[in-house]
């Protein structure tokens, strides 16, 4: 019996426990972490629905709230005055379509790299991947490259299509757009790792994914400025890093504001980002634990 309830027996026992993580240098995890990126894009690439998704979504989800704004805005668009007063933007249509892109990519990392054990469960390949000597946080975090790199062409295919379908341009500085993205990823990667934790034990979370992510459409301000939602319900979106990252976004590609304008928020999203992204990897040590212990890996 394994560390993780499951049956070896045979050449295969021998095997297995021959091979341990002290005789596994660095360059063997380095490639056993490169395989299971190629693993998930190969995958992803596999599927062609998925790829033509990440071209169509983009472009067509922010569109029920660029109409409802339009509708909204009275005659001769004058609701748009109130718009700019309250944003300090006149572009209505980049601030929705970069406010729906940041929730799409945190959706996504949900559903994707927070599923992915489960995913993994799913295809029958999660006992045998963990029976590797391979730290399990080097499978998870293969899964996180791969994700990331597949989210970094949505959003660059995104902004293509936002300019072309759309009109919403560049305003701000290149440099800072993509510094603030790297500030998002620690805090979005947190929670899917927080998440990925919680399928081990819970083993589904769809419905949490679900209620995150309307949370998350609601009180981040997706389609609308924060200073209309009621005052507890801002209170409640100052403790959501997302809330900051769209801001910031919205400021560096929408404004010429420049650093001065972002640094704040760049500061909250790092510490929200380092505390997230500790507690993920707590929360996936323990679970890892809790399966050593009862062994219920296997229990699907």
């Amino acid at each position: 019996m394994s560390e993780y309830g499951l049956t070896i027996s045979g050449p295969e026992q021998e095997t297995v426990s021959e091979v341990t993580i002290e005789n596994y240098s660095l360059s063997c995890m380095l490639r056993a972490l490169w395989a299971v990126v190629k693993r998930e894009l190969i995958i992803f690439i596999r599927y062609p629905t998925w790829v033509v998704a990440i071209f169509i979504w983009p472009v067509l989800f922010p569109l029920p709230y660029i109409f409802g704004g339009k509708a909204l805005a009275g005659p001769n668009q004058v609701g748009m005055v109130t718009f700019s007063r309250l944003t300090g933007m006149s572009d209505y249509v980049g601030f929705v379509a970069i406010g729906s892109l940041l929730w799409m990519w945190m959706n996504m990392v949900l559903w994707s790299f927070g599923n992915h054990l489960r995913n993994e469960q799913v295809r029958g390949t999660l006992e045998s991947n963990w029976l590797s000597p391979l730290p399990r946080i080097f499978l998870l975090a293969g899964a996180g490259i791969s994700n990331c790199l597949i989210q970094s062409a949505v959003i660059f295919i995104s902004l293509l299509e936002f300019y072309l379908f759309l009109g919403v341009k560049i305003q701000g500085n290149p440099l800072l757009i993509l510094l603030v993205l790297l500030f998002i990823i620690p805090s979005i990667y947190g929670i899917g790792l927080l998440f990925a934790s919680l399928v081990i034990w819970a083993k589904e979370v769809n419905t949490m994914v679900f209620l995150v992510r309307g949370i998350m459409m609601i009180f981040c301000g997706v389609s609308f400025p924060l200073t209309v939602m009621p005052e507890w319900m801002q209170v409640v979106s100052k403790w959501i890093p997302i809330t900051y990252g769209i801001r910031a976004f919205r400021l560096a590609y929408l404004t010429k504001k420049g650093f001065e304008a972002i640094k704040g928020d760049l500061l909250i999203l790092g510490i929200f980002g380092l505390i997230f992204f500790i507690l993920g990897i707590l929360a996936f040590a323990l679970s890892e634990r809790f399966v050593k212990r009862k062994g219920t890996l296997g229990v699907y």
